[in-house]
């Protein structure tokens, strides 16, 4: 017995020198946030169901504020409809890089479909402090252009001194449009979005005025393209819904009233159901060879989506400056349909995403 005590004792001695390790609390698991993904280069759209809208302006807080603001707005207009395609024009000195990532983040953490995306940076827009305007292009669920849309070619109107006015531009410009509307077999009722190129945007709201008596339906987007314009110019753009049916693909029509020019058409009436829309590929330098380049990843994208650079039927161009659109015109047909040159909107830009960037380039593409 008074062993076994002894070994008791030694036994509560050795536990209170050498207690047991304790059990250690199993870690938390880390929580790795998943980075939102880049928006896709190209996707395919249905043209009889696709919409367009212009998020408002807003004077408020910084650029990436404002973008989820414009995104905000969008969403609530769009509805249930799929945003495929925006197009963000960014004024003052922000981050243009930060648009696409924006837009990642923001559609990511709803779950929705990321579209493509088209960033370019213009001189100003037509309230005091906003830095950016979103065009969308979206898919609603029944068929709202029965017989296909119409991409109008930019009408434009210039003049040598760069601070003229340019309300009797945009008259010319917008009479332009009208005729082309009407080449179309379409009404001005029908044009569905319309943007205005400006070298200034004194006199803006008389162009609203202009816009507002013709084209009363269209979503609209003014902007001035570059801070100190080398002239005075106003090119409007627009995409309108068919009235009658195109029995092919596409049709691309240079009608009387209008200036004709072995570079570009004035109207791609597109009867294809489906067309390939994509974000803007960048010319990164100053050389033919860095056009080349750009011109072939566009290439590359559309292959990938199942077309090629001969199915394009509107070609928007972002050069930043004369020079620049002057080599554009010199390589596209390298690429494009010199035989159905596509209809084209083109004038220089205040900036791109890239400071070494030449000239960037977004398209639509029909489906054969």
């Amino acid at each position: 017995m008074k062993y076994f005590r002894l070994l008791v004792a030694l036994a509560a001695l050795a536990a209170i020198a050498y207690p047991l390790p304790k059990k250690k609390k199993k870690e938390e698991e880390t929580q790795t946030l998943e980075v939102p993904k880049d928006p896709p280069a190209a996707t395919t759209a249905e043209t009889r169901r696709l919409v367009f809208h212009v998020t408002p302006l807003s004077g408020k807080g910084l650029l990436s504020q404002q973008v989820r603001e414009a995104l905000k707005a969008l969403m609530k207009t769009a509805g249930s409809a799929q945003i495929v395609k925006l197009r963000a024009m960014v004024a003052g000195s922000g981050d243009l890089r930060r648009v696409p990532a924006i837009v990642s983040e923001v559609f990511t953490e709803k779950k929705l479909n990321l579209p493509v995306v088209s960033t370019v940076q213009v001189g100003g827009l037509p309230m005091e402090g906003a830095q950016v305007v979103l065009e969308s292009t979206a898919m609603v669920r029944k068929e709202v252009n029965p017989h296909g849309l119409a991409w109008i070619s930019g009408q434009q109107h210039s003049t040598d001194k760069p601070l003229e006015a340019v309300e009797p531009l945009a008259r010319k410009s917008l009479d332009d449009l009208k005729t082309a509307v009407a080449a179309a077999g379409s009404h001005p009722s029908d044009v569905l979005r319309l943007t205005c190129f400006m070298s200034s945007l004194d006199g803006v709201n008389e162009v609203r005025g202009l816009i507002a008596a013709d084209f009363a339906q269209a979503a609209v987007n003014l902007v001035q393209v570059q801070r100190a314009p080398a002239r005075g110019v106003v090119e409007c753009e627009a995409v309108a819904r068919l009235r009658h049916a195109v029995a092919e693909p596409v049709r691309l029509v240079n009608p009387q009233g209008l200036p004709s020019s072995p570079n570009y058409s004035q109207l791609a009436l597109i009867g294809a159901r489906k067309i390939v829309l994509t974000g803007t590929q960048v010319s990164f330098g100053y050389q033919d060879a860095d056009a080349r380049l750009a011109f072939q990843r566009l290439d590359k994208v559309l292959r990938e989506a199942g077309v090629s650079a001969k199915n394009v039927a509107m070609s928007s161009l972002y050069p930043l400056s004369t020079s620049l659109a002057e080599q554009v015109r010199r390589i596209r047909f390298e690429f494009y349909d010199p035989s159905h040159p596509p209809a084209s909107t083109m004038l220089p830009f205040e900036g791109l995403p890239a400071m070494e960037a030449g000239f960037a380039v977004d398209v639509v593409a029909v489906v054969q």
